[in-house]
């Protein structure tokens, strides 16, 4: 398959970004990036230890430069994190950069795929389905606003959305439905 430049991945957490991207990537025959990864690489350090030392802001902070840095190397497939679109530089160097996917996924699903991971900050908290709900509420017309395209990955296996993903990217865009 021959699609030209990069594809970001954008989505809230367990909407499988990362698992889906590095597939994605291997059927597009591109390289695979996450930029939470890349953060801590850099930083010798895991997120929730960023979160801890530096909060959110410190945390964000960083998101943003590797952000910048990333979208602009040539023919990657982009994991971002879930609050990667709250900086509206990121939204504007994703959107113009590449094409922006968003993986959905329902509240229920996020929770039953991060139920058990202690790795993430912003769900270190009572009530996490709240929280999620919180998220989204804020994040989701975030999404959707710099998304070239929309996939819904709840119950489905991984290989199907690749599947999807490559097909939608090579056939481009289509025209709305008539009523």
């Amino acid at each position: 398959m021959n699609t030209p430049g990069n594809i970001f991945l954008i989505g809230p957490m367990g909407a499988g970004k990362t698992t889906i991207g590095r597939q994605l990537a291997r059927a597009l025959h591109r390289r695979f990036v996450d930029s939470d990864r890349v953060i801590e690489e850099r930083t010798g350090v895991d997120i929730p230890l960023i979160f801890e030392l530096e909060g959110e802001a410190g945390f964000r902070r960083r998101e943003r430069k590797v952000i910048d840095e990333l979208t602009q190397q040539p023919d990657i497939v982009l994991a971002t994190g879930g609050g990667a679109i709250l900086d509206p530089d990121n939204r504007r160097h994703l959107m113009t950069r590449g094409t922006v996917v968003y993986l959905h996924t329902t509240i229920d699903q996020q929770l039953s795929r991060t139920g058990r991971d202690q790795k993430r900050p912003l769900l270190q908290t009572d009530d996490p389905r709240a929280r999620l709900s919180e998220l989204m509420a804020v994040r989701e017309p975030l999404y959707r606003e710099i998304a070239d395209l929309v996939i819904e990955t709840d119950g489905r296996c991984i290989k199907d959305v690749v599947r999807e993903i490559s097909r939608r990217l090579r056939d481009g865009p289509q025209p709305a439905s008539a009523p």
